[in-house]
């Protein structure tokens, strides 16, 4: 008789972050299966007793194809265990869920998700500032600049307002090619950005810097993230708050009118 398989997101490595419903689900689960992003302090809550295994395939080090994953999950669960699919962050953000949701349905096994906190809100939480702003900012852009196949565009989409929030997630190493990537996007070089590594961890690093600037800024640590916009900027101070130039938040608004 099958059991359940949940998704469940560890947030961005911090334990104390995790969900109540998360926390639960580890401490009864039968089988873990967790990605490589997983902080080893949110492991250490999965009792000895679970088998857990690392099914991680970050770039280059692909030690489990994805088929694989699918097929321990569905055979786990067909041997009545409860099954946990833990991903970092959120597991529906850049991640594989919705292949992995895919062959839970065609298998019949019946799954469910549950929500983390995805990096972005936690290194906004972390560097003290907010992603939206009604004064200067109304939208928040998700983005991903990692590619393994290094075919990556020259640019981001074109028309990325300069009023809005970007979080880039795997950011990667380059930076020079990133700065292209985000100026060729319409974005002005003066914009602040920042460079969160290792998000809640004790490790954690901020660095600070601009676009036209960005090339400069340190390799750090994956996993990491990238925040731009003119909210960020750390420390965050209301009184630095500058509407959007050439009327960029009034055509946000307008926007949002016309399409609510």
């Amino acid at each position: 008789m099958s059991a359940t398989v949940y998704l469940v997101g560890a947030g961005p490595g911090d334990p104390d972050l995790l969900t109540c419903k998360a926390l639960r689900l580890l401490q009864c689960a039968d089988v873990v299966l967790h990605d490589d992003l997983v902080s080893a302090e949110v492991l250490q809550l999965i009792p000895q007793s679970a088998l857990t295994q690392n099914v991680g395939k970050r770039c280059g080090r692909k030690r489990i194809t994805q088929e694989e994953i699918h097929k321990r999950m569905i055979a786990a669960a067909r041997r009545g265990n409860t099954v946990v699919r833990l991903k970092g962050g959120d597991p529906l953000l850049y991640g594989r869920a919705g292949e992995e949701m895919d062959a839970l349905r065609s298998a019949g096994i019946d799954f469910e998700v549950v929500p983390g906190i995805t990096t972005a809100f936690a290194a906004a939480a972390s560097a003290k500032i907010p992603l939206t702003d009604r004064r200067v900012s109304s939208r928040v852009i998700f983005l991903t600049a990692h590619n393994c196949k290094q075919d990556m565009p020259t640019d981001f989409g074109s028309g990325l307002s300069s009023g809005a929030t970007l979080a880039i997630y795997m950011p990667g190493q380059n930076y020079a090619r990133l700065q292209e990537q985000l100026l060729a996007s319409d974005v002005r070089p003066e914009t602040p950005c920042l460079v969160v590594s290792r998000v809640s961890r004790m490790d954690e690093s901020l660095h600070a810097t601009v676009v036209g600037e960005l090339f400069l800024s340190p390799r750090v640590e994956s996993p990491a993230i990238l925040l731009v916009g003119p909210l960020a900027r750390s420390p965050y101070q209301p009184n630095d708050v500058q509407r959007p130039a050439d009327g960029l938040g009034d055509e946000i608004a307008n926007s949002l009118a016309t399409t609510s």
